[in-house]
């Protein structure tokens, strides 16, 4: 039997590889809407982060958001997203 490759993605709070599964996507539109992609299928620009909260802090800090996706996040959907991210 053959074993499969685990795909790796690197968080964007604490910079580590971690499994693919294990991280949450966030996903920039082709309409230039940032947004929680659940299925990770979504089209458009993703990027990942561990479903917790320091990560995410992290990742607005640093300003990694507009580092992976090339457009400033508003703040709204960082609202929104830790919401999602602390439950």
């Amino acid at each position: 039997m053959k074993t499969r490759k685990v795909p790796m993605r690197m968080c964007l709070g604490c910079q580590q590889m971690k499994p693919k599964k294990e991280l949450l996507r966030i996903v920039r539109t082709p309409e230039g809407t940032v947004e929680l992609d659940p299925t990770g299928k979504r089209n458009g620009r993703g990027a990942y982060l561990c479903p917790n909260l320091i990560c995410f802090q992290t990742a607005i800090k640093e300003h990694r958001f507009r580092k992976a996706f090339g457009v400033d996040v508003n703040p709204e959907v960082f609202a929104h997203l830790e919401g999602k991210i602390s439950t």
